[in-house]
């Protein structure tokens, strides 16, 4: 189970407490994330890591609407963006949101820190905790989250492709 609570940050000061912390900086990412129109709770992309020459397809079921930290997650990496959206096109799936983003990936231990400069929406933090135990990855995530000066207010339960609609983008 992938249990994850997303933050709105500021970019530098995230980094530099995420390095006090003593988290390890694992990898860039330039991510090009096609959505599908699908209801919710399912979701479905298409994902290019243009950097790393990477193309993955993910089907996600969130647990818990609304609050978006508990997802069922399947994932397969393939070899051709291009062609994936093109089969899905014609399996009757319909484009609906492109998300863009850099995103640099940190670990500490069982946690796992996603930070995004997002277009157009501006710098998020996923602390991402798998465990089948969601209680205690929430509270792990939480301990984590304190140490980092986060709070509630900070939570952003938002989904991305919730949030570029919103903005029009």
């Amino acid at each position: 189970m992938e249990v994850e609570i997303k933050f709105r940050v500021n970019l530098e000061d995230i980094t530099t407490k995420l390095k006090r912390l003593g988290a390890s900086f694992v990898r860039e990412e330039f991510q090009e994330d096609l959505y599908f129109s699908l209801p919710l709770p399912n979701l479905l992309r298409v994902r290019r890591i243009t950097n790393l020459g990477k193309v993955f397809l993910t089907y996600k079921f969130i647990k818990d609407p609304g609050r978006n930290e508990e997802f069922e997650e399947l994932e397969v990496e393939v070899s051709d963006f291009d062609t994936t959206v093109e089969i899905l096109k014609r399996l009757g799936f319909k484009e609906d949101v492109w998300v863009r983003k850099r995103r640099l990936v940190y670990k500490l231990y069982d946690a796992t820190f996603e930070l995004s400069d997002v277009e157009g929406l501006g710098a998020f933090l996923d602390i991402e905790v798998m465990s089948e135990d969601v209680k205690y990855a929430k509270r792990r995530i939480w301990e984590i989250a304190e140490k980092l000066g986060l709070s509630e207010k900070d939570v952003e339960p938002r989904l991305y492709q919730e949030l570029m609609k919103e903005s029009g983008k």
